[in-house]
């Protein structure tokens, strides 16, 4: 085992020994100091809510984890599109780029009544919220890296006749890696938070729209449950992102 890889393994040890002891911290404290498990229940109590069939955990959970992903992946893909765009054309950059600005000022929760007046409630307008947060710092860590490129290299190989697509595949592409994951680890966290946001404002089923139904009741462990949910599916995308970073980075920086 390489001496990376064995670094990989001890920060990923640590991360779990640092959420064991946070838990016993949790329960430490529920238990010593008497805390009322309407204001804060035990990780046990919190874990019992699982077995209760009427929250249909596994419907609820599918529906928040497919609007998270949807969102991440159409921010992906759109924002590195629109990138490779703003690199290629100067005018596109001028000319859309501030009206990007300008939506990306918009208060997402303000916006959310208006999408679902267009599009009514369900998974695709969640989707479309979660999109619309973590679109923009995907698009602006991506069309930084590729423009980082020094301007002498770029001369160099413009000079040896390379096409403006060779370009962009061997040396900008490249370059721009570092970037474009940071901009996705922004994008799967601001992500979690558009959808949540999305049940939050108008919903028939996900974590948002079951925590909402279980304020009600004052149902706090439910509450807790739905949150750590929505957590470890946030978790679950970053550590995704950061898995193919060191995958895609790493074997690019061993093969130059």
């Amino acid at each position: 085992m390489d001496a990376a890889r064995r670094r990989r393994w001890r920060v990923a040890g640590i991360a779990v020994l640092a959420h064991a002891l946070a838990i016993l911290a949790w329960q430490l404290i529920v238990d010593l100091g008497k805390v009322p498990p309407f204001i804060l229940p035990s990780p046990l109590a919190t874990l019992a809510t699982l077995g209760r069939p009427n929250y249909d955990w596994w419907t609820n959970t599918a529906v928040t984890a497919v609007e998270i992903i949807g969102g991440f992946t159409l921010a992906t893909i759109l924002g590195v599109l629109l990138a490779m765009l703003f690199t290629w054309s100067r005018l596109g950059l001028a000319l859309l780029m501030p009206l990007l600005i300008t939506f990306n000022m918009i208060p997402k929760v303000a916006l959310g009544p208006l999408v679902i007046v267009w599009m009514s409630y369900g998974i695709v307008t969640n989707i479309v919220i979660a999109f619309a947060i973590a679109f923009f710092p995907i698009l602006l860590t991506t069309l930084r890296g590729l423009r980082e490129t020094e301007p002498e290299l770029l001369e160099l190989v413009a000079a040896l006749r390379a096409t403006r697509w060779q370009i962009f595949t061997r040396i900008q592409l490249p370059g721009s890696l570092p970037y474009l994951f940071s901009g996705m680890k922004v994008g799967a966290v601001l992500a979690v938070a558009g959808a949540i946001v999305g049940e939050f404002i108008g919903s028939e089923a996900g974590l948002g729209y079951l925590m909402l139904q279980v304020q009600v009741r004052l149902d706090t462990a439910g509450m807790m449950m739905a949150v750590l949910l929505i957590s470890a599916i946030g978790i679950l995308l970053y550590g995704l992102v950061a898995a193919l970073e060191a995958l895609v980075v790493v074997r690019d920086a061993r093969l130059g």
